[in-house]
């Protein structure tokens, strides 16, 4: 069991408003009932793109027609260092509803292989330095044996 947190101190009919304004903008505050656990949930296609263009709330992602009185949602984000996707619906009067958070399996590939790089790419930097290193070192004992040998 999910449900809208936002603006509880206003009227029901305000909060109503709000949260299909909210979910049509793109976001919404979800909390599960039974753990506490809130959301701060974006409805977005694309919402690893770094350009907000691309981050646009489509129909997979906030889906008023697939049940009358009902809003279907959908959002990907990274929790706890685990690609996950939550899915759900919200009724659209009492503002509760259903949801569940699944595993992102294509997303988790993506950002593994994006770690890879980075790791790869430290690791490049790393062996550059230690060889930039290596490369001072020797010149600094051949002119300290060179020094020596002027003497």
């Amino acid at each position: 069991q999910v449900k809208y947190t936002g603006f509880r101190d206003r009227p029901l009919e305000e909060r109503q408003l709000r949260f299909q304004t909210e979910c049509r903008e793109g976001h919404a505050d979800i909390a599960f009932v039974a753990t506490g656990t809130n959301l701060q949930l974006n409805f977005e296609s694309n919402a690893w793109s770094d350009k907000d263009e691309d981050r646009i709330p489509t129909r997979e992602y906030v889906d008023f027609e697939r049940e009358p009185g009902k809003v279907h949602l959908k959002s990907q984000f990274i929790m706890n260092g685990v690609c996950v996707i939550w899915r759900g619906w919200i009724d659209l009067h009492r503002l509760d509803g259903i949801g569940c958070i699944e595993f992102d399996s294509e997303r988790a590939e993506v950002e593994d292989q994006l770690y890879r790089q980075q790791i790869e790419q430290y690791n490049q930097r790393l062996r550059e330095f230690e060889e930039r290193h290596r490369q001072y070192q020797e010149q600094q004992e051949r002119r300290s044996h060179d020094e020596q040998e002027f003497y």
